[in-house]
Order: C-alpha cells, then sequence, then structure tokens
C-alpha cells in the first residue's frame, strides 16, 4: 500500500513539474506566471509529503522491503 502511496506521489509530482514548465514556456505575456509559480508550489508540498511519508514509516519500521 506504501509502494503504491509513494508511486503515485511521484507521479503527482512529475506532473505538476511538467505543468510548470508547460506554463512557462507557452506564455510569454507573464499572466502565465501565476500558473507556473502554483503548480511548482503544489510540487514542492507534494515532494515534502513524499518525504515526510517515508521519514514516518522508516521510524515505525514500517518501510517496504
Amino acid at each position: 500500500m506504501l509502494r503504491i502511496i509513494a508511486i503515485l506521489l511521484l507521479c503527482f509530482i512529475i506532473v505538476n513539474l511538467f505543468i510548470g514548465l508547460w506554463h512557462l514556456l507557452r506564455d510569454r505575456s507573464g499572466s502565465g506566471s501565476r500558473k507556473m509559480v502554483r503548480a511548482l508550489t503544489i510540487r514542492v508540498a507534494l515532494t515534502v509529503v513524499l518525504f515526510a511519508l517515508i521519514i514516518i514509516t522508516a521510524h515505525f519500521g514500517l518501510f517496504p522491503s
């Protein structure tokens, strides 16, 4: 179960990275910068959640082998 959650979080992180890249390359007027910042903020938040999940599962001995 934890592997599935970790893999899903990694997929969401990669998707948000490419969404940020899309907004960076697509809008030259500057209106897309808010969308880019929002996508990258979500990516950073998901990364923090993933690291917290890994640390908590390792601490409690639930880390899948």
